[in-house]
């Protein structure tokens, strides 16, 4: 039997030509067989499906046509966020330009533990991780000690567990985090992890951290503390009052970490921007950009306002950075990352930042956001639902009027096992709502009306309080 040929090297653009045309055709084939934007039948079809076109996961003798068939049931078994009724979560449709690019990535195979594994992405990590780093942080008039940089991390849960770790070591072991009721979950995990104290909630009770509760809170706790905001909600997508946090840190002396994994997209926005005012107080940031950046899943960052708080990442293994090869000028990489083994996910990155510049990726926002003010304006302006509040980024929390909360779960359910539509959900205020995260920059008018017919539609097939199988 031959050696199956590789991706790269000298064949690995000649082996892959034909390989992407069947890819391409497969994942066209599976779309169309899907015909929506979730496969109809719920999760027992869906698995029934993918179990008939697997079989045997790992037969005595290969499958030449695996390629074909697996791509197929992949594609028809998937949910699809570039269909524009495809609006539950922080799930966006990947740029074409930044799925080429990662493909590149997975080809090369580059490993960002050393140097020599990745010599070219290592320093575009540096390059793309500073600019990013620059863009939340501005330039600015800071010592060369000072200049602001960023970690390149699989996504906001991996961002927030390294802003904990960097208070913790920079507070000498031990930091208390502060966070608001609607602080994303992975924050009150990450402190479990590292083993901190429980997790001091402050009040949000109109959806944002209370600054009058976070000050009582910091004059009554015994520090060093951490307080986590938060620049973009995952329920509602709204945005604590940065400026009125900052100050109260700055006043007891707490660090700030600010988790703007969806809103940070913000800063790509000329119109949008002014609602990350105050961002760039905080010591540490989680920005992702697989939510207001298009990329393919992973593209999450840690900026960092100091970059001496990172020495404690530092570690040493001779086989990846032994110190006599640090000292002749090969690049250190083990304290970018708590992993070893890193895809270069920066290629995409760098790639899409320099292919739409900042207007190109600001437009993809201010679309976007006007998507989401024009659905509210549909909500609100139908006598048969009701509109939580205004967006304040992409996010749109309905419900049908007069309808109980298990009906709105029944309506969503519903919903998906038809494969029509995919809506999330979340509970504000004592209620079930449905909620719509438009990052669909295609999505049109007619989308908007055709989503809200879908539910209104549903919603009267069913009977109060029956919940469909």
């Amino acid at each position: 039997m031959s050696t199956p040929p590789l991706a790269s090297g000298p064949e690995g653009p000649h082996a892959l030509r034909p390989l992407l045309d069947t890819v391409l055709e497969a994942l066209d084939s599976g779309a169309r067989a899907r015909g929506g934007p979730l496969p109809a039948g719920g999760p027992e079809t869906v698995a029934a499906r993918v179990r008939e076109a697997v079989g045997e996961v790992l037969p005595d003798q290969g499958d030449q046509h695996a390629l074909r068939s697996l791509v197929h049931a992949f594609a028809e078994g998937a949910a699809d966020p570039a269909h524009p009724l495809c609006a539950a979560h922080l799930h966006c449709p990947p740029l074409a330009i930044a799925t080429a690019a990662d493909l590149a990535a997975s080809a090369l195979n580059p490993s960002l533990d050393s140097w020599d594994q990745a010599p070219a992405a290592s320093e575009l990590e540096m390059l793309v991780a500073g600019a990013l780093a620059r863009e939340i942080y501005g330039d600015g008039q800071r010592a060369a000690t000072e200049t602001p940089d960023s970690l390149i991390t699989t996504g906001g849960t991996e961002s927030n567990q390294l802003a904990l770790l960097l208070a913790r070591e920079v507070h000498g072991g031990s930091v208390r985090l502060v966070c608001g009721a609607n602080a994303h979950h992975s924050l009150a995990r990450a402190a479990w992890l590292l083993g901190l104290p429980e997790p001091a909630v402050v009040p949000a009770p109109a959806g944002t951290l209370d600054p009058t509760a976070l000050d009582e809170t910091l004059t009554r706790l015994p520090g060093p503390l951490l307080v986590a905001a938060t620049a973009g909600t995952t329920d509602a997508g709204l945005i604590d009052p940065l400026p009125e946090i900052a100050a109260r840190c700055a006043a007891h002396g707490a660090r700030l970490h600010i988790d703007a994994a969806y809103g940070g997209g913000l800063l790509f926005s000329t119109r949008h921007r002014a609602a990350l005012t105050g961002l760039d107080a905080a010591d540490t940031v989680t920005l992702d950009l697989h939510k207001l950046g298009w990329q393919p899943i992973a593209a999450g960052l840690l900026a960092v306002k100091d970059p001496r708080d990172l020495t404690t990442l530092r570690q040493r293994a001779d086989y990846l950075n032994a110190a006599d090869d640090t000292e002749a000028g090969l690049p250190d990489l083990l304290g970018r990352s708590l992993r070893t083994t890193r895809r270069p996910d920066v290629l995409k990155l760098a790639v899409t930042l320099k292919t739409l510049g900042r207007s190109g990726l600001g437009t993809l926002v201010d679309q976007v956001c006007a998507r989401a003010r024009e659905f509210a304006a549909l909500v609100h302006d139908h006598p048969g639902f009701a509109l939580h509040a205004p967006p304040v980024i992409s996010t749109v929390l309905f419900r049908p009027a007069g309808a109980t909360d298990d009906t709105v779960a029944a309506v969503r359910r519903a919903l998906l096992t038809d494969g029509r539509a995919v809506l999330g959900r979340t509970r504000l205020d004592g209620r079930l709502w449905l909620k719509a995260t438009l990052l669909n920059p295609a999505t049109g008018p007619d989308d908007l009306a055709a989503l809200l017919h879908l539910v209104a539609a549903r919603r009267a097939t069913l009977v109060e309080g029956h919940t469909p199988r």
